[in-house]
């Protein structure tokens, strides 16, 4: 097995960036989902109430962020702000201390979406828990819905397009990490995998939502292939789809390693 594509998503929902190797830090991949778009009152936008978000493309030009999408001019941020307006957010029941750092993003991302948002970041000295039902108090993570790795099979989507009228791209599912060489869904059964000189544990199924019926080139939604899944991936009431991961310490990981 080795890792086919690694995808990093500094803004959460926005679109992402696939690179040939990149650093692990507590949170995850070094800088993923360490911004994120906010209301008035700090509770997080998604792509589930705002798919136009899907056309955000992110990118990450050291030392900067930059942030294009259709019919707007590009945004580029420092990747670690220093200041800013001071806001309590919310991710979920997580509420955390972030940072409003730019006026001009909060106007980009208000006129794009036509609602009134912020863009908060993440400054490291922010600790936001993992679970604890699933991991050690000091154990952190990021934007994230809940964890800093989100591990899927490549042979699980293959499987799952063998069943569809029309195949669906990885992107509907947002991974982290994508594996290949293994069987369908052989992710369900793993606890603790390598990849390289990194240890993850894989600790809890990913419930999936209606983003995965987004098109992420146009933000079109549809049906699937949340139906098709509901259909043989239903646990509890909920459709599971790639595995949510926990990672032993900070290093790096390259597309093609040996898992």
């Amino acid at each position: 097995m080795i890792l086919s594509s690694l995808h990093v998503y500094p803004i959460k929902s926005c679109g992402g960036f696939s690179p040939e190797a990149w650093d692990v830090d507590d949170h995850g991949l070094l800088y993923d989902r360490r911004w994120m778009v906010v209301d008035p009152g700090g509770d997080f936008i998604t792509q589930r109430d705002q798919p136009r978000m899907a056309l955000i493309r992110v990118g990450v030009s050291y030392p900067h962020l930059t942030v294009e999408a259709p019919g707007m001019p590009k945004l580029t941020l420092p990747l670690e702000p220093v200041g800013g307006r001071q806001l309590r957010v919310r991710v979920w029941a997580d509420q955390v201390d972030a940072w409003l750092p730019d006026q001009r993003a909060d106007q980009w991302f208000a006129e794009f979406l036509g609602l009134p948002c912020g863009l908060a970041y993440m400054p490291d000295a922010v600790l936001r828990p993992v679970d604890p039902d699933y991991a050690a108090p000091w154990r952190e993570v990021s934007f994230a819905d809940a964890f800093p790795f989100l591990i899927v099979g490549q042979a699980s989507l293959d499987e799952l397009n063998r069943r569809l009228a029309e195949p669906v791209p990885m992107d509907r599912f947002r991974p982290n990490l994508v594996l290949a060489g293994a069987e369908p869904y052989a992710e369900d059964r793993w606890r603790r995998i390598r990849i390289g000189d990194l240890t993850f544990e894989l600790v809890k199924p990913c419930a999936r939502c209606v983003i995965t019926t987004t098109d992420q080139a146009t933000a079109a939604r549809g049906v699937e292939p949340l139906r098709t899944l509901a259909g043989y991936r239903t646990i509890d009431g909920k459709v599971m789809f790639g595995q949510n991961a926990l990672h032993d310490m900070a290093g790096w990981v390259k597309k093609g390693e040996s898992v």
